[in-house]
């Protein structure tokens, strides 16, 4: 950590502390071997899984509640307050937490200490939590995290910091994040007298990240070593908290290349400079695949929708291509892919990932992001990362009549609106990239196998795919986290 980020790390001090001697966090931890000397108590912890509600993300989410009120229970503590988000009805924003933090206020803000979030694959151990945030003065603002920054400004956090990126941190959620409750009572009020403005979620840890830190009003993510992504089976994890268990998921049998229909949306400027790179890369993991463009290009092939490119949106040539699918694919091919002619996907991965998910579901899956969640907005998958259909979802959406407001109009938002119109979720999952690797943080990558990339601005595309995403031998024998050598792309 170089010394100004750690300068920065450590520089805040909560509201009520006079000095940097006040504060807990560089107090040392009195060891004992017993819970009843921990000063935080199980149950002023509220824990928060951050769920979906998809069948498969909604069991791991109560798995993991049931394996923290086992824990609870075997130490024969009083059981804490276990929620999952995807319940909590009446907040289509509910998965952006900051509209949550009202009702955390009222119904937490007096008998409890701290709120405690972390995501379904996050493995928790109890004693190990409340060792650790017994050394934090709860009666203090704290925000509690494992700390994430960019190297270099990114286009998806809005070239923020652009100065000197490394000097902000946010939290991976994977890791298990924390807030005392001072803190949730701040923010509550600060969100009934100013609701929220942003109209997009993009990158939800580090928009709350800053939303905390109120440029400067408020407290900086501060970071806790106990909190870890490393897999819960490594040898480094004897100090973590937190820990995480799943790389990427697999559910029996990856389903058969046949079970996966791509369609790649192109048009005829880009016929000589992407999709080379896609033939040269995953084109050939894949069994069934359609060019669809804008002229009839038989080297390719492409097929001409008779939809006119436009300069954004393509709504008009998505709608096409779901028509398309439903009634000229084989009613047997259970999944729909449809991917940008400069997404870098891969197709082993994602065989592997979809056998998680029920095919009879109306499934739609891929990076989640949202508009106007503050105010009744909606979620939506954005489109370059891939959006993944399954055949119900799109057989749901074309008899609802739900259609573009105009031939340009994006795509990935007026899908999110007609599925969030007909109450199917979005399904989240963070191995679908809107942006390059390099507009990542390392560590965010570090527990990832990830499934798609996007855009190949300033980068050799070819090079971005095998490095990241072309499966390896060892990965094809038992889908192990590969040790790539991974450079800077």
């Amino acid at each position: 950590m170089s010394a100004q980020r750690k300068a920065f790390a450590v520089s805040v001090v909560p509201e009520g502390a006079e000095d940097e001697t006040e504060l807990p966090v560089l107090q040392k931890s009195q060891k004992s071997g017993t819970i009843s000397k921990i000063s935080r108590e199980l149950k002023e912890i509220v824990f928060i899984i951050q769920s979906q509600s998809n069948s498969f993300h909604s069991k791991r989410a109560e798995d993991l509640k049931r394996d923290i009120l086992k824990q609870a229970a075997d130490l024969g503590k009083e059981l804490p307050t276990v929620l999952l988000i995807h319940q909590m009805d009446g907040h289509e924003g509910a998965w952006t937490i900051l509209p949550l933090m009202r009702d955390f206020s009222v119904t937490y803000g007096r008998n409890s200490s701290w709120i405690f979030f972390c995501e379904e694959d996050t493995r928790i151990q109890v004693v190990k939590l409340l060792e650790t945030l017994g050394r934090f003065d709860g009666s203090k603002e704290w925000f509690l995290g494992k700390a994430l920054y960019d190297e270099e400004s990114t286009i998806i956090h809005h070239y923020a910091f652009a100065e000197n990126p490394t000097a902000f941190t946010f939290p991976d959620f994977a890791a298990g994040w924390a807030l005392s409750i001072p803190l949730v009572n701040k923010l509550a009020k600060k969100l009934k007298s100013e609701p929220l403005k942003s109209d997009f979620t993009i990158d939800l840890k580090h928009e709350i990240a800053l939303y905390i830190w109120q440029k400067g009003e408020g407290p900086h993510l501060t970071p806790v070593p106990e909190f870890c992504t490393d897999d819960v089976n490594s040898y480094t994890v004897d100090h973590c908290a937190t820990t995480f268990s799943n790389f990427l998921p697999l559910c029996g049998e990856p389903v058969k290349k046949e079970d996966v229909f791509v369609a790649v949306k192109t048009c005829r400027k880009f016929h000589g400079d992407r999709i080379p790179v896609v033939k040269q890369t995953w084109e050939r993991e894949a069994a069934l695949i359609e060019y669809y463009s804008d002229y009839a290009d038989i080297s390719i092939p492409t097929i001409d929708l008779g939809i006119p490119n436009t300069d954004r949106g393509h709504c008009g040539k998505t709608f096409a291509i779901l028509e398309r699918f439903l009634n000229h694919s084989s009613p047997r091919t259970p999944w729909l892919v449809i991917v940008d002619d400069d997404t870098l996907i891969s197709i082993f991965r994602l065989r592997r990932l979809l056998s998680c998910y029920d095919p009879n579901e109306p499934v739609f899956l891929g990076e989640r992001y949202g508009y106007g969640l503050g105010t009744g907005g909606y979620s939506y998958i954005t489109g370059g990362g891939g959006m993944v259909f399954s055949r119900i979802a799109v057989q749901k959406l074309l008899a609802s009549k739900c259609r573009c407001y105009s031939m340009d109009a994006p795509d990935d938002m007026v899908l999110g609106m007609c599925f969030s119109g007909l109450g199917i979720p979005i399904t989240h999952s963070p191995l679908f990239h809107q942006a390059r690797p390099m507009d990542y943080p390392k560590g965010y990558l570090s527990h990832q196998i990830p499934v798609s990339f996007h855009k190949h601005w300033n980068i050799d595309p070819v090079k971005v795919y095998f490095t990241w995403l072309s499966p390896n031998t060892e990965e094809s024998l038992n889908g192990k986290k590969a040790g790539y050598n991974r450079e800077d792309l």
